[in-house]
């Protein structure tokens, strides 16, 4: 596939020379990909200048922080990305579910930043943006267009935001504190389903010749850093558990969908430890599952479409998840009545109930669709489904005041608690589970021809090129290409990453 955002030759080098003055100025050093999948490597001199550094703040640096070792301080460093292992008395399920914290990724909280990292630095790398002219514009129906912000903001150039009006107000306050100007938050119709509205004002900006649109649902970057970086991170954590109990088996990794490029991660973990890959949606829009559409509030798994970057032919299950269910969680497992009746009736330790609190509401649904297919599939104690949290409950506070209100009608005490847990996670259920055939997974690539071919406009052999495992074998090639103009750009600007750091 012939696309901007898989060049690895320099296609204006009076650009890239203005890239790499600007980045000269700023003191702006890129880590490699291969860097941000095994932190260890990052030179000690630039780990050394980390430890004084604020995570959130808008320093070069923090770009050697877009990994999943961070600390739980967000400021060290660990050997095995931070997990929580729940245990049988919250899933009611006697199957090891694990869930790999994405709240320790720096300035956004949540591991979008990584995507748009690996979205923008090829085109800087290759002379496609230009970071003294062009601004980078981030669809998003949640997180991503924050990371696209901050990375924008790292990297010396504007970042725009377009997202659905009716998502988070925590969302909102945070991009007000990053942007340039108010005008660079562009707020389209909608909420979390309503992605469609969301390419149409992109559509409107990409006429405008100083705007660059780095659409997640069709920026391979997007597959490839999540691959590279998510999937080995998430067998090492698998791994490390296996150290402690040989017995165990990776029997399967739940994702929302979304942009699809978390997915990538099990295309991986498929391929290393025979993972089956499990695709999370919302039940209120049921896409995968039922050619379906409609309104949920699972914010930042937007839907109504199959994104381009989806390997859907790897695709074993879908599983539709109810908003009705992640929203009473998200009041269930952040109410000080919730959190106690977790401890005092069901026997969660207190500890692990202080960090449910690391979980958004997509991260929520994530954990119900592993419990769903452990449900299913009669997984025990040696059985290891994995999974991510994308975000934390931090940026929900806002949907927790409106779920308490509209579903709870103001009240949450024991009793309500007791409820909450009994519907929403004793009482998961193994419906709305496909185990995708042949012609499941035929089903779901053909839809996504009405969005990419006839809406987007993608070619239609480059749509249908994407039917075969070669296809996406063969992008990872691209990796090592782009660390090696990675490391020669460094060189250009004169900050090589084994020498010095960047300025502060």
């Amino acid at each position: 596939m012939s696309t901007p955002d898989l060049s690895t030759e320099i296609v204006d080098p009076a650009v890239r020379e203005r890239a790499l003055t600007r980045f000269h100025d700023a003191g702006i050093v890129l880590p490699t990909f291969a860097q941000l999948a095994d932190p260890s490597t990052i030179p000690a001199s630039i780990r050394a200048a980390l430890a004084d550094l604020d995570p959130d703040a808008p320093h070069p640096l923090n770009l050697f922080r877009v990994h999943w070792y961070n600390a739980e301080d967000r400021r060290g460093l660990v050997s095995v990305p931070v997990h929580l292992e729940l245990p049988p008395a919250l899933t009611g399920v006697p199957a090891t579910i694990v869930v790999v914290l994405g709240q320790l990724f720096p300035m956004i909280a949540a591991h979008k930043v990584l995507a748009a990292y690996a979205c923008l630095a090829p085109r800087i790398l290759t002379g496609q943006f230009d970071p003294t002219a062009h601004r980078a514009v981030w669809p998003s129906t949640g997180n991503y267009c924050r990371g696209g912000v901050a990375i924008s903001r790292i990297m010396q150039c504007r970042g725009v935001a377009v997202l659905p009006e009716g998502m988070s107000a925590e969302r909102f306050e945070w991009l007000d504190r990053w942007v340039a100007e108010p005008g660079d938050i562009v707020r389209t119709p909608g909420s979390e389903s309503n992605v469609k509205e969301i390419y149409d004002e992109c559509a409107r900006l990409r006429a405008r010749p100083d705007h660059v649109i780095f659409n997640q649902f069709s920026e391979f970057p997007n597959y490839l850093v999540h691959w590279l970086v998510t999937g080995r991170a998430l067998g090492h954590v698998f791994e490390h558990l296996q150290s402690g109990r040989p017995s165990l088996r990776l029997r399967a990794f739940t994702s929302a969908t979304g942009s699809a490029g978390t997915l990538a991660a099990g295309d991986r973990l498929k391929e290393d430890y025979g993972a089956r890959i499990v695709a999370v949606e919302a039940l209120e829009c049921p896409t995968l599952y039922e050619n379906g559409f409609g309104e949920h509030n699972i914010q930042g798994i937007g839907d109504k479409h199959v994104p381009l970057i989806h390997n859907v032919h790897n695709t074993d299950w879908v599983a539709a998840i109810s908003d009705r269910s992640t929203d009473a969680l998200n009041v269930l497992w952040n109410h000080p009545e919730g959190r106690a009746y977790l401890v005092e009736r069901r026997g969660v330790p207190p500890a692990l109930v202080d960090a449910l609190s690391s979980l958004g509401l997509s991260g929520i649904a994530n954990v119900l669709a592993a419990i769903k297919l452990a449900r299913h599939c009669g997984y025990g104690p040696d059985d290891v489904v994995i999974t991510v949290a994308t975000d934390g409950a931090a940026m929900y506070g806002s949907e927790r005041d409106k779920a308490l209100a509209k579903r709870f009608a103001g009240r949450f005490d024991r009793i309500t608690a007791a409820e909450a847990f009994g519907e929403h996670l004793a009482g998961v259920r193994t419906d709305h589970l496909l185990e995708t055939t042949h012609l499941d997974r035929t089903r779901m690539f053909n839809l996504g021809y009405f969005t990419w071919v006839e809406q987007q406009g993608v070619p239609l052999p480059q749509f249908v090129e994407r039917r075969e495992p070669a296809f996406w074998r063969g992008l990872r090639e691209l990796l090592p290409r782009w660390d090696a103009m990675i490391d020669e750009f460094n060189h250009r600007t004169g900050w090589d990453v084994g020498q010095t750091v960047a300025r502060p």
